[in-house]
């Protein structure tokens, strides 16, 4: 049953790829269906619920408009191809002894030092990772924890890892967060959005230096296995490449910002299998049996959120009507639409699908980077301040630090001066340039 879902989830991967022919659309919804119900009884209730709606969903786009499937299910094929192919690379990378060498050096340093380290490092193991940045750095403070037992140090550096991993949404070319806004939003540039976001996510990060516990100002001493310049370039060296790939796909081919991100991640992952075979080594496949929670949230997500705004879309056909007055408000509020959503349990993948849908075609041509900001920073901000986020749920499992305290009440007031900061700044690009 495991090798079905794992191939299922292959083939997914390849209709994304081949979204454009005829067909690949459906068959990768089909194949995302297929291996969420397969791996039906190991998933949480979370994801079960996310999909049985998308499921109702469908019920309803069919009896309402069958043209309504098609969208919904190319949407789905495409952010499930996404996923998919992040986190392939994910696991690929792994495994590599300069990803081990660049965690342990991460928790290494006194007390400042550490936090910056796997804040910042987080965010940037964050972009080809994805959710296996928190695994791999997160299973670090789990081993101290047992070894040392709960200190401050251990809560700082849970603290950190979920800032900053949190904020990957806000300015990563590779998330789905920048992905998902790109493709809702196709007028905004990629480098428009990404060279505005970025400084606002390296402030958040700065900012989170005033909300930590006090700890005895001794060092942890260097990890016996620590990076070295070579590790970071060769690391670096990845991301970059990988990004080059994502410009030339999206601006020289012309794919979506979705596609452009799939195919750069798994030509990266196609490069790294050819070095091992170069170096005498028989790279296999991993895996990819237990994404079915990934798939239900991100698929079910995206089709729920697609239906629904193509309905809302067709009730106002475009055009709301709303006085001018009445933009930067509705930018204002983006960010904390996220928050608040995310506080209910609701996947921002759903809330984004939503707003970028309903909002997008409607708002003010040239101020569209002012909503483009208010979605990538309300994710972000969702991200590492509310408890039912998939890394808060992570760090939970391998630390035993409750997500409510460690995203919510740990970093309540910086996910509150980040929302008012975020909103303040959306409203402001959508006065200056509507």
């Amino acid at each position: 049953m495991s090798t079905l879902r794992s191939v299922l989830a292959y083939v997914a991967l390849i209709a994304a790829v081949l979204a454009t022919l005829p067909g690949m659309a459906f068959l990768g919804a089909v194949a995302v269906s297929m291996a969420v119900s397969l791996g039906w009884r190991d998933m949480r209730r979370v994801p079960r619920g996310v999909f049985a709606v998308a499921v109702l969903a469908m019920a309803f786009a069919f009896g309402r408009d069958p043209g309504l499937v098609e969208g919904a299910a190319g949407n789905m094929t495409r952010l499930a191809g996404l996923i998919l192919s992040v986190m392939l690379l994910s696991s690929v990378l792994a495994g590599s002894r300069d990803l081990q060498r660049i965690s342990s050096s991460l928790f290494s340093g006194k007390p400042g030092t550490r936090y910056a380290s796997l804040a910042f490092g987080t965010a940037l193991v964050s972009v080809p990772l994805n959710f296996g940045s928190v695994a791999v750095v997160g299973s670090l403070i789990s081993e101290r924890i047992r070894r040392s037992g709960d200190s401050a140090a251990t809560r700082n550096s849970t603290r950190a890892v979920l800032r900053g991993f949190g904020v990957s949404p806000i300015w990563s070319p590779l998330s789905i967060s920048v992905a998902l806004t790109l493709t809702l939003l196709p007028t905004l540039g990629g480098a428009q959005l990404i060279g505005l976001s970025l400084p606002f996510a390296m402030l958040v990060l700065l900012a989170g230096f005033l909300w930590r516990e006090p700890e005895p100002q001794l060092e942890t001493g260097a990890a016996a296995d620590t990076a070295g310049a070579a590790a970071w370039l060769r690391f670096g060296g990845i991301i970059l490449g990988i990004c080059i790939g994502v410009f030339l796909f999206s601006h020289v081919y012309e794919f979506s910002y979705a596609r452009s991100v799939t195919l750069s991640c798994l030509a990266a992952v196609i490069i790294g299998w050819g070095l091992s075979f170069a170096g005498g080594h028989t790279p296999r496949p991993p895996t990819m049996a237990n994404v079915s929670n990934e798939l239900a949230i991100v698929g079910g997500s995206a089709f729920i959120g697609s239906v629904i705004s193509a309905v809302v879309l067709g009730q106002v056909n475009g055009n709301m009507g709303l006085p001018g007055w009445a933009w930067p408000v509705l930018a204002a509020l983006v960010p904390w639409s996220f928050f608040m959503a995310g506080l209910a349990g609701a996947n921002p993948i759903l809330t984004g699908t939503l707003i970028g849908g309903i909002l997008g075609p409607a708002w003010p041509p040239g101020a569209v980077l002012g909503l483009g900001f208010a979605m990538v920073t309300g994710w972000g901000i969702t991200a590492f301040g509310t408890p039912f986020a998939a890394n808060a749920l992570i760090m939970e499992r391998l630390t035993g630090y409750r997500a409510r305290d460690a995203s919510l009440r740990w970093s309540l007031a910086l996910s509150l001066i980040a929302l008012s900061a975020a909103s303040a700044i959306a409203a402001g690009l959508t006065v200056w340039l509507a």
